[in-house]
């Protein structure tokens, strides 16, 4: 059976791993994020030390990042907004270093391979996956492919209805201000309530926003790609009485014109968490170098 290697990186945390599949994991460890001449050094590490021989390694990572095998920039952490991580050759430094072959993706594109391979997304062609927490985004998976096109996908930051009378929050994305992400991450709760979303009590008004807002970019992304089914995750999402109000307010906002029972009558198996959990994205970073290695 081959053996992969995983890199999982947030912004917070670099999951690092080395197995075959969820039921055989050889090798864990979790790496704090800090500089990219801090951190990945200890990720090399990692891989280094071990024993096993690993065909390849899959990353998933916060972005943006560059997927063109063509730009001079391939497999760099481009524009982002995490301090330090500006520029950064992620892909050229472990590949350097560990003389193997890398894959390289969106952290979130790589989580809904992991539900395509392994969770709530088996035997289903159109899967989007959306990630609500620190930051927003989303990943899509065709036929067992990720999406990409002139950049990769970057749903967090598209531009939705904002009430401003209703919420006078201007919102805190660097670029864009009051897009998806600037209005319903975590940070955008904080900052509008002064509050981390986790110790709001379920009555709280910032709910109603919130699911609003999810709901609107949900819909948007209905319209746009068809998913056949929607996996939401994310530290905001582990609110799990949320899901229930998004299918609501999707099918309100829907109002009625896409006529499929999916979700018309079963909207509860179309917007689901993910099966793997927190685990979808560092499990998906095997998937990812798996798909690669078998293709």
């Amino acid at each position: 059976m081959p053996i992969y290697g995983g890199i999982e990186a947030g912004g917070t945390k670099f999951s690092c791993i080395i197995g075959s599949d969820p039921d055989h994991i050889l090798k864990e460890s979790t790496i704090r994020t800090t500089t990219p001449e801090e951190t990945l050094p200890r990720v090399i590490e990692f891989f280094a030390r071990t024993t096993e021989t690993i065909t390849a390694i899959g990353i998933g990572s916060f972005g943006p990042i560059d997927l063109n095998r063509a730009s001079r920039s391939f497999g760099y952490i481009t524009n982002t907004p995490k301090p330090g991580w500006r520029n950064t050759d992620f892909v050229g430094t472990i590949g350097r270093a560990l003389k193997i072959s890398i894959v390289f993706d969106t952290d979130t594109n790589v989580a809904a391979l992991g539900e395509v391979k392994w969770g709530n997304a088996q035997a289903v062609d159109h899967v989007l996956y959306m990630t609500i927490g620190t930051g927003i985004g989303g990943g899509f998976i065709i036929k067992g492919k990720p999406l990409h096109g002139l950049l990769h996908p970057e749903m967090g930051h598209m531009r939705i209805p904002h009430n401003w009378k209703q919420d006078p929050f201007a919102g805190i994305c660097p670029f864009h201000g009051d897009c998806l992400e600037g209005l319903a991450s975590g940070p955008a709760i904080y900052e509008r309530w002064g509050i981390p979303g986790e110790s709001l009590p379920a009555t709280h008004q910032a709910w109603a926003l919130e699911t609003q807002y999810i709901a609107t970019g949900l819909v948007n992304l209905l319209c746009a790609l068809s998913p056949q089914r929607i996996i939401l995750s994310g530290g905001v999402m582990n609110r799990v009485e949320l899901f229930n109000t998004i299918r609501v307010k999707m099918k309100e906002l829907s109002n009625q014109y896409f006529d499929h029972k999916q979700l018309l009558d079963n909207i509860e198996e179309y917007v689901v968490p993910p099966k793997l959990g927190k685990r979808a994205g560092v499990l998906g970073t095997l998937a990812l170098a798996k798909d690669a290695f078998d293709s």
